[in-house]
C-alpha cells in the first residue's frame, strides 16, 4: 500500500495528522508532509482512516 498526498488542494485541516502521526506531519504553513509513503500492515488502519477524516480529498490510499 502507498498513500500519497496533494498539496495543492490540501486545507491544512490536520485531520491526517490526528489519525495517523507516524504518517503525516504539517509544514510550518499547515499543509500535510508525508513522512513515509509505504505503508506498514501496523499503520494501514490509521491511514484509512486519515483518508476517510481529510476534508478536502488531499490524501489517497493507493494499491500496489
Amino acid at each position: 500500500m502507498r498513500v500519497t498526498a496533494n498539496i495543492d488542494v490540501c486545507v491544512g485541516a490536520g485531520q491526517c495528522v490526528h489519525a495517523a502521526p507516524t504518517v503525516f506531519d504539517q509544514s510550518d504553513d499547515g499543509l500535510v508532509v508525508l513522512l513515509t509513503t509505504d505503508i506498514t500492515d501496523a499503520d494501514a488502519e490509521s491511514v484509512r482512516t486519515a483518508v476517510e477524516w481529510c476534508p478536502s480529498g488531499a490524501v489517497e490510499l493507493l494499491d500496489r
